[in-house]
C-alpha cells in the first residue's frame, strides 16, 4: 500500500504535536458559559422550498458575540411521538447545501438541522470584530488578538448551541440526536460532540482542524490549510513566535477537545488524504474515549468516498 503519512501501526499510537494550551480546559468552560449566557431567539420562517412528507424552514439563532446563525430545518410531517435528529456540518468556506439532499433523513422520520458556518458560503452572519489579518482564513482569524476572540472558538460555540436547540424541540428525542460531516464538517462534529455530550452518535468523515504543528510539519500547509503559511510569511517571517503560533492554535485544535466526547463515534479516513492528513485525524482519533470505531479507505483521500453515506445512515439507525 502506498504512503503518504506514518505507517498504520504509527498512527494507531500516534497522540499529535501540536502543543496544548495550560488552560484549555479553563478556556473552554469560560467559552461554554458565555455561550449558555446568549439568549438563541429562535426564528423560524417557512421556506419556499416543500415536500409532501417533511416541512421546512429558514432558522435563525443568535450565537456568541450577537451573530445571527442560519440553519436549514427540516422536520417530518405527521410523526408519531418523539424522533431522531441529525445535525450536518458543512465543508470549509461551503453552505448547508440544497434541502434536497436531506430528505432521504426526513423521510426516515428524522428531523434535520443543517448549519451554515458564519462568514462563509451561506447566510449566516460574521459579525467580525478582532485586530490583525482579516483578509481571508478563518483558522488565523483572531490569531493577533485575545484567544477568546478566534473564529473557530464562536464556530465550534455555534454548533453546541444548535445541538442544545435541537434536543429542546419538543418532538425531537433528546437521547437520539446525531451530527455529521466532512473535512471542517467532519471537524464541526467532533467539536459539537465534545462540547454537547447529549450528542449520542457522531460519524465525522476526515476531519479538519486537527493538530495543526503536525500539518506544518509536513509541508502541508496549503490548500485548507495555505491560511498558515501565509500567516508565517506576511506576519512571522523569522518564525520567532512560532511555539507562541502554535500553542494559540491549539484552544482551537479538535485533538486537545476530543477526549470530551461521550457518544459513540464512527470515524472515517482515507490514508491517501493530503489535505488533512491521516496522523492529523489519528491525533483526534486516539484520544476519543467513547465506544468507537475507524472506517479507513487506504486508496482514497480528501474526496468522495464510495458506500460511506449508506454506513452513516445505517450507524444512525441501528
Amino acid at each position: 500500500m502506498p504512503v503518504i503519512d506514518m505507517p498504520l501501526e504509527e498512527l494507531r499510537n500516534y497522540q499529535g504535536v501540536n502543543p496544548r494550551p495550560k488552560d484549555f480546559a479553563q478556556y473552554w468552560e469560560r467559552a461554554i458559559g458565555e455561550m449558555k449566557s446568549v439568549n438563541p431567539n429562535v426564528e423560524l420562517t417557512p421556506s419556499a422550498f416543500q415536500v409532501p412528507y417533511a416541512e421546512c424552514f429558514d432558522m435563525y439563532f443568535t450565537g456568541v458575540r450577537g451573530a445571527r446563525i442560519h440553519v436549514k430545518y427540516l422536520r417530518p410531517k405527521n410523526a408519531s411521538g418523539k424522533h431522531p435528529a441529525v445535525l450536518i456540518f458543512h465543508g470549509y468556506s461551503s453552505n448547508a447545501g440544497d434541502w434536497s439532499d436531506k430528505l432521504n433523513y426526513a423521510a426516515l422520520g428524522y428531523s434535520v438541522f443543517a448549519m451554515d458556518c458564519r462568514g462563509q458560503g451561506g447566510h449566516s452572519e460574521d459579525v467580525g470584530g478582532v485586530k490583525g489579518n482579516t483578509l481571508d482564513g478563518h483558522i488565523i482569524r483572531g490569531l493577533d488578538d485575545e484567544a477568546d476572540n478566534l473564529l473557530f472558538r464562536h464556530i465550534f460555540l455555534d454548533t453546541a448551541e444548535l445541538a442544545d436547540i435541537a434536543i429542546n424541540m419538543p418532538d425531537v428525542d433528546p437521547g437520539r440526536v446525531y451530527a455529521m460531516g466532512g473535512s471542517q464538517g467532519g471537524a464541526l462534529t467532533l467539536a459539537c460532540a465534545s462540547l454537547e455530550p447529549r450528542i449520542s452518535k457522531l460519524a465525522p468523515t476526515y476531519p479538519f482542524l486537527s493538530d495543526y504543528k503536525r500539518v506544518w510539519d509536513m509541508d502541508l500547509a496549503k490548500d485548507a490549510y495555505a491560511e498558515i503559511r501565509q500567516y508565517f510569511r506576511m506576519f512571522d517571517p523569522a518564525h520567532q513566535r512560532e511555539e507562541e503560533i502554535f500553542t494559540k492554535l491549539g484552544y482551537i485544535d479538535i485533538q486537545n477537545l476530543a477526549g470530551r466526547i461521550k457518544g459513540e463515534v464512527l470515524f472515517i479516513t482515507g490514508l491517501m488524504d493530503t489535505i488533512c492528513p491521516p496522523s492529523t485525524q489519528y491525533a483526534a482519533y486516539n484520544k476519543i474515549t467513547a465506544k468507537k470505531e475507524h472506517i479507513i479507505y487506504p486508496d482514497y483521500g480528501h474526496e468522495f468516498l464510495p458506500e460511506i453515506s449508506d454506513k452513516v445512515m445505517q450507524f444512525f439507525m441501528k
